[in-house]
C-alpha cells in the first residue's frame, strides 16, 4: 500500500472518531459541561479541551512544528489547562466556557484536516517518538490520534451513562 493511501486511511480514521464523538456529545447542554458525575474523575469539557490539544499536538505540531497561526488556534493557556497528565477542574469559572472550548475543538480539526491533505510521502515517513500507532512515523502519529480520540470517546460514552443518557450505540 502506498504511503498515500495509507495517509487517506489514517485521515478517513480521523474523521470517523470526530463525527464519532460529536454524535456523543449532541444532546449535552452546557451546564453538563464542568459535570463530574458520582464515579466518574472527568467532565465533558475537560474531554474536548484535551482532545483540542492531542489533535494540535498530533496532527500540526508534529507534522510541521510551530507555526505563527498556532496561537490563534489555541493559547497556551489552554493546552496547558487541557494537557496530558492534568487533572479536569469541575468549577466553570476556572475553565474556559464551553463556546470557547467547543471552537477551539472544531478550529483545531479543520485546520489539521485542511493540511494535512497536502503531505507528501516524505513527509509522512519522518521517524517520530511515542505516542504513535502501526510505525514510529508521522504516518504513525496521524493513525494514533484517531485511536487517542476513540479512548476518549469511550470516556464521554460512560459520562453519558453516569448521567443518566441513553448510549448513542
Amino acid at each position: 500500500m502506498s504511503n498515500r493511501s495509507r495517509l487517506d486511511v489514517a485521515l478517513r480514521q480521523i474523521e470517523f472518531a470526530r463525527e464519532y464523538t460529536l454524535s456523543l456529545i449532541d444532546d449535552f447542554d452546557e451546564k453538563q459541561w464542568f459535570t463530574t458525575p458520582q464515579g466518574s474523575v472527568t467532565h465533558l469539557a475537560w474531554q474536548l479541551g484535551h482532545l483540542a490539544v492531542a489533535q494540535y499536538g498530533l496532527c500540526l505540531f508534529r507534522i510541521r512544528g510551530r507555526l505563527p497561526l498556532d496561537s490563534d488556534l489555541m493559547s497556551s493557556t489552554f493546552r496547558k489547562k487541557f494537557s496530558k497528565g492534568t487533572t479536569p477542574d469541575p468549577a466553570p469559572q476556572s475553565n474556559p466556557p464551553p463556546s470557547e472550548i467547543r471552537a477551539v475543538f472544531d478550529q483545531v480539526h479543520q485546520q489539521a484536516k485542511a493540511e494535512l491533505a497536502g503531505l507528501t510521502d516524505r513527509d509522512l515517513a519522518d521517524a517520530i517518538d511515542m505516542p504513535y500507532a502501526v510505525e514510529a512515523t508521522k504516518l504513525g502519529g496521524l493513525y494514533f490520534c484517531a485511536l487517542h480520540e476513540m479512548l476518549h470517546a469511550g470516556q464521554i460514552g460512560a459520562l453519558r451513562r453516569l448521567l443518566g443518557k441513553e448510549p448513542v450505540r
